[in-house]
């Protein structure tokens, strides 16, 4: 592969995937463009292959829940309004100090305290255990660890455009870009996306988690199969970003503040499936 470069931006860090055409699909680990090399071997019976539009087309959509499902939780969310009218002000404040520190501008400054705080506190969602992170930030120190997180959350919110958010996330979690490698966890990104873009991303930090992640409460709560995880298609950071704006779709119109929407989806999973009744 090493004499092949990318048409768009001459890298040559790429990877192929053996196509059952015969072909390869490359990718540039750069800049996220896809190709396919090779001659196609004809054969009708043979799956397509899969790109990413292609696969993001086929990814299940609001539309796919079934009516039944839908009249279902338009009643639960009536009965969880009832009970929880307000969103947690203390949210509010969080996302206050720390949306200007992720900013193009504001990231720069951003203070040793400052990162370490966002890691270890629970305000919006939690984590999980930070032990690892913790040592590793003493082993750096405060001043070269700050530094690789925020190369980290450099790359994860203002990265070249040419590589999509999704292919951003996958690489920071795989381990090919910059950063401090006990930062650059799903959990930890997602939380950045959580504060940098609150309207957006619901702080369910995880894609799959027993019956904590996105996959999981999607199936629970609307009926939906989502994919597992692998390495080549459905990357982790894409399953994530399109787990999340499904999610969004299916309780962002009904519940507008996305910590409150996610409130009410810990609170849904918990109650039967009309398939279960």
């Amino acid at each position: 592969m090493a004499l092949i470069a990318c048409p768009k931006c001459n890298s040559e860090d790429i990877n192929g995937t053996p196509q059952p055409d015969s072909r390869l699909l490359i990718h540039c680990q750069d800049c996220g463009h896809e190709w396919l090399r090779g001659e196609a071997r004809r054969d009708p019976g043979r799956p397509a292959v899969r790109t990413i539009d292609s696969l993001h087309a086929a990814f299940p959509t609001n539309l796919d829940v079934r009516p039944d499902v839908r009249e279902r939780v338009a009643m639960l969310v009536s009965e969880f309004q009832l009970d929880h009218p307000a969103p947690d002000p203390e949210v509010a404040d969080y996302r206050a100090r720390f949306q200007p520190l992720f900013s193009r501008e504001g990231l720069p400054t951003a203070s040793p305290q400052d990162l370490l705080d966002f890691v270890t506190t629970d305000t919006v969602a939690s984590p999980g255990n930070m032990s690892g992170f913790t040592r590793a930030w003493k082993t750096q120190g405060p001043d070269k660890a700050a530094q690789k997180v925020r190369e980290s959350i450099e790359y994860l919110l203002h990265g070249p455009d040419s590589i999509r958010l999704e292919d951003r996330l996958t690489q920071l979690i795989d381990g090919r870009k910059v950063g401090f490698p006990s930062f650059n966890k799903e959990p930890l990104l997602t939380k950045v996306l959580c504060i940098a873009q609150p309207d957006r991303f619901l702080p369910v930090l995880r894609y799959s988690a027993a019956t904590d992640g996105k996959k999981e409460i999607v199936k629970l709560v609307f009926e939906l199969d989502l994919p597992p995880a692998e390495k080549v298609a459905w990357t982790i950071g894409r399953l994530a970003i399109w787990s999340n704006d499904l999610l969004r779709s299916l309780v962002g119109n009904d519940i507008p503040d996305l910590q409150q929407a996610t409130r009410f989806l810990s609170w849904a999973k918990t109650r039967p499936a009309l398939s279960r009744t």
